[in-house]
């Protein structure tokens, strides 16, 4: 008997063209729930033109949508209700400490207390900085703190637009396994872009490529790296397929 997979994302005939040209036409594609998608392509090539429609923050020309069934454009609330999101660059309040600005986000959700706040700080390895000012902090640290923001209100889909960036090694050995882990324990969803290859490679259980405004190709990792030696040559294989059509 064939079970039905939730759909977490549903896009559809997704259009939001710039005066340049640029943008993204068409696009079409869907994340089950339970995937970590990774949302590769060159700069210029939609990606975060994409996250912005996709977290309400954008308006398309044309097309739709739909977060766990609630469509973005015509049910924003409900659409949102369990999503956390950083799209572009993570943004705080310089002049209140790390503690101070999770407590301000907090006021949003009707659940999120103390203990929990403490909690995501220790998950994303700031409780040592809590008192300290954001302004203080480095592009990595404002980047943790970033992150420990989206996850304060448990949700079942994070949308990350460039979740690494700014982080050192250690860093990025520690959200790797923070992605894996609240995958695994708590069922969470994740649509990420990133331009490191070698973590989206280890991390991620899908692999969406986009090229030009236009969905180039979708599939598995373990499925790729079955034809491909790595991620990077099938990606550099599908850019240049793609920039020769």
């Amino acid at each position: 008997m064939c079970t039905l997979t939730t759909k977490a994302i549903e896009i559809t005939n997704l259009t939001k063209m710039y005066d340049n040209g640029r943008g993204i036409s068409n696009l079409n594609l869907q994340v089950d729930e339970g995937d970590i998608y990774a949302f590769l392509g060159p700069n210029g090539a939609g990606k975060t033109t994409a996250m912005k429609v996709m977290a309400g923050l954008m308006k398309p020309d044309r097309g739709d949508v739909k977060i766990f069934g609630a469509s973005v454009q015509d049910d924003y609330v409900n659409a949102m209700k369990h999503v956390g999101c950083i799209i572009e660059t993570a943004e705080s309040y310089p002049y209140l400490t790390a503690n101070e600005n999770l407590k301000l986000f907090a006021r949003f959700y009707p659940d999120v207390d103390q203990t929990r706040i403490d909690e995501c700080l220790e998950i994303t390895g700031m409780l040592k900085y809590k008192h300290e000012k954001s302004r203080r902090f480095s592009l990595g640290m404002k980047q943790r703190l970033g992150i420990a923001a989206a996850i304060l209100s448990r949700p079942k889909l994070l949308i990350l637009d460039e979740p690494l960036n700014g982080l050192d090694v250690e860093g990025m050995l520690e959200m790797r396994k923070l992605i894996k882990r609240l995958s695994q324990e708590e069922g969470t969803t994740f649509f990420i872009s990133s331009h490191l290859i070698h973590d989206v490679e280890l991390t991620c259980t899908r692999v969406a490529v986009v090229y030009g405004g236009k969905l180039v190709s979708v599939d598995y990792t373990q499925d790729i790296l079955s034809n491909y030696s790595s991620l990077e040559n099938y990606f550099v294989s599908e850019v240049d397929r793609n920039a020769r059509v």
